[in-house]
């Protein structure tokens, strides 16, 4: 296990309480292409993530002092976003399929979307699974843009959505069609609130590169979605919210913190791209991060909300 300094950068005095000076970060793996999709699994003890070009996901498993790494999934369909729904089961993003699925306990593969009327989506990225069991996801083009992270092929929707799919009715709806390249998203603690990312600056430098904030309500729809916290280098890919409702963000070479408010509190520098985290541990006080061809990990003070 190769050890890193911390590296903090301190915005405002809020962020003292959120990391722990006193902790490294760790390095856990190095053999990626481009690594994705961090998902811990609580009743397992295990992170998940993804190696999109390579077309796998791999498993960390807790180990004395280094933790062992193997293949959880040698064909992934070039999958990208993990989460967990309700009852521990995976559920994920893949682009070569163009589709979102979950993984029954057999081991066994449900398609939960495929097509939203009558035409293939475009390649899922990131997903959430809300208290109700909805599952949320974000379709940008990103897999079908050349043959790299999956199959390179035309678009089929007229755009990039937001949706949200309710396994009691089986029915796919778009919740928000006004995004450039939806990306990450996450739910406040109390999910009153649904951020998500527009990372369009990515491909273009004067597009989007912020997260946006929507209002959820009682029917599941969404209103608002002003541009709540807005980077200043990087872009916004996966991000992650902590108990407190702070929003931790992949942010070029590191990871910015900003309060609900959107006032940016701190930033954690890494030695590459961080594409995306999650909170995990048996406390959930462990940030795992897929920092382009590595994965790190870093006990901080602030424990990460309930979902995945």
């Amino acid at each position: 296990m190769a050890l890193v300094g911390p590296d903090a950068e301190h915005h405002d005095k809020r962020f003292t309480w959120l990391i722990n000076g006193t902790c490294q970060k760790e390095l856990l793996y190095d053999g990626c292409r481009w690594a994705e999709g961090p998902c811990w699994s609580q009743d397992g003890r295990y992170l998940i993530w993804s190696d999109i070009p390579n077309n796998r996901m791999l498993r960390w498993v807790p180990d004395g002092l280094t933790g062992s790494v193997s293949v959880f999934r040698a064909d992934s369909n070039y999958s990208n976003g993990n989460t967990r729904d309700l009852e521990g089961r995976l559920v994920s993003c893949e682009h070569g399929a163009r589709r979102v699925t979950r993984t029954e306990h057999d081991g066994s593969i449900t398609v939960i979307a495929d097509s939203y009327k009558g035409k293939r989506l475009n390649s899922p990225n990131d997903v959430v699974v809300k208290s109700d069991g909805t599952i949320w996801f974000t379709d940008p083009n990103y897999g079908i843009m050349s043959d790299y992270e999956g199959h390179k092929a035309d678009m089929e929707q007229d755009g990039c959505y937001v949706f949200r799919f309710d396994p009691k009715s089986g029915k796919l709806t778009v919740v928000a069609d006004d995004f450039d390249k939806p990306n990450g998203l996450a739910f406040s603690p109390d999910e009153s609130m649904l951020y998500v990312a527009d990372s369009a600056c990515a491909h273009e430098p004067e597009k989007p590169r912020h997260i946006r904030a929507f209002k959820v309500g009682k029917d599941n729809s969404l209103k608002g979605g002003k541009p709540q916290f807005i980077l200043k280098q990087g872009f916004p890919d996966g991000f992650r919210v902590d108990s407190d409702g702070n929003v931790w963000t992949s942010a070029g070479a590191g990871i910015d913190v900003f309060a609900a408010s959107g006032d940016l509190l701190g930033r954690i520098n890494f030695p590459q791209i961080v594409s995306n985290m999650t909170f995990g541990g048996p406390k959930r006080n462990r940030l795992f991060v897929t920092c382009t061809h590595e994965v790190y990990s870093v006990y901080v003070t602030a424990t990460g909300a309930h979902r995945s």
